[in-house]
């Protein structure tokens, strides 16, 4: 009986250290599988700080973009007016207000910095640009995530540009030049003005010292012509 009772204690401490340990392992794969989630998080983390502030919603318009384009490009195949098709599917209080809008938008609104009319131009240039849609997703579906260019990104060795485009690039870039060449003068030059200066750059320097201090030196520079300076 003794001997009875020994051998189911051992067995009793037998299982209870089994399942010590198995809850043990538990824990630990558990635990393991926590930190690979966390480190994993903290990349993604990390690789969503590195990117632009409003990279999310340059994404979602640019996807929005693509979306309507191809719907336009079918609705083009099948006949249809995409414009009407789509005012079909917004209520008539939101359509009046985009039409108001587009009325009252002023297609030229000016600007009033260097950054402004830099902003100007980028529009007005791509404007005239029309995308190759096909040549798009193929170079999407080759690329995945690299089309994107995110800041791990190494985007050399992974786009060629074509020769047609690069042509394309040089025409507009001429086109420019001749452009500004259009509107650029040269200022004409007045004979009976005073000659106070010696060379362009002297030139320019005293018309600045006149327009800041022209109205404290009027009086000094006419008695120094007269001669009566004291």
């Amino acid at each position: 009986m003794e001997q009875n009772k020994e051998e189911k204690t051992k067995e009793s401490v037998k299982e209870k250290y089994a399942e010590r340990m198995k809850k043990l392992k538990e824990l630990h794969l558990k635990r393991n599988e926590a930190r690979q989630l966390n480190h994993k998080e903290v990349v993604e983390e990390d690789k969503r700080n590195k990117l632009p502030t409003n990279w999310e919603a340059r994404k979602r318009r640019a996807e929005w973009i693509l979306s309507d384009e191809k719907n336009r490009e079918e609705a083009l195949n099948n006949g249809e007016d995409y414009d009407r098709i789509k005012l079909l599917n917004i209520e008539a209080i939101e359509a009046e207000k985009l039409e108001r809008r587009k009325k009252k938008k002023n297609p030229d609104q000016g600007f009033a910095d260097y950054e402004q009319a830099t902003v100007r131009q980028y529009n007005r240039l791509i404007r005239n640009i029309k995308p190759d849609m096909e040549d798009y997703y193929r170079k999407r579906e080759r690329l995945g995530e690299a089309f994107y260019g995110g800041p791990n990104t190494i985007l050399h060795g992974l786009h060629v540009d074509k020769k047609e485009d690069v042509d394309r690039m040089v025409n507009d870039l001429e086109k420019q030049i001749a452009k500004r060449e259009k509107y650029s003068r040269r200022r004409t030059h007045n004979d009976d003005a005073d000659i106070d200066y010696i060379n362009d750059r002297n030139m320019k320097f005293n018309k600045k010292l006149e327009r800041f201090y022209g109205q404290y030196t009027t009086e000094i520079k006419q008695n120094l012509e007269r001669g009566t300076a004291v």
